[in-house]
């Protein structure tokens, strides 16, 4: 096998409304700071535990740092396909490191999960908002209806 992959998968909760900056040519960037938890019960004492990671996210896609702009809040949940991206700059003559989920390309994805009225997310159901498509979220689609084909599957 050849080659390698670079590929973040994220489902948590923001933990700040989206930051958007504007390019020099007006283009949107969302910057995003998304919350994952773990929690286990501790063998020991058996208490409850949790962990919380933060992730930066930077979304340079068009059609996403809009729908970031318009839907997502504080408390929102999302789906995030992006890549591992590390920045370097230089503060105070020291060199810094940043490591972030960025989304750009066609291999990148939000997924608003929040519906109506849970977190802080104004937009009901569920939007997938792939970075190869329309820039406007959708209604949730409908439910997939088999209408009895499952008697012809073989197996």
């Amino acid at each position: 096998m050849a080659g390698s992959v670079n590929k973040v998968i994220l489902i948590g909760n923001l933990g700040a409304d989206p930051e958007i900056r504007q390019t020099q040519d007006g283009r949107p960037i969302a910057n995003l700071r998304v919350a994952t938890s773990e929690s286990w019960r501790d063998r020991n004492s058996g208490e409850r535990r949790e962990r919380t990671e933060w992730h930066r996210v930077v979304i340079f896609n068009e059609g996403l740092a809009r729908i970031a702009e318009q839907y997502l809040r504080k408390g929102s949940k999302v789906y995030i396909e992006g890549q591992l991206q590390t920045r370097k700059w230089e503060r105070d003559g020291q060199d810094q490191y940043t490591t972030e989920v960025v989304l750009q390309g066609f291999n990148s994805a939000l997924t608003m999960l929040d519906g109506r009225n849970e977190g802080d997310s104004s937009f009901s159901g569920s939007a997938p908002a792939r970075s190869g498509g329309s820039s406007r979220p959708s209604e949730k689609a409908p439910a997939f209806d088999a209408g009895g084909a499952d008697d012809d599957i073989p197996f």
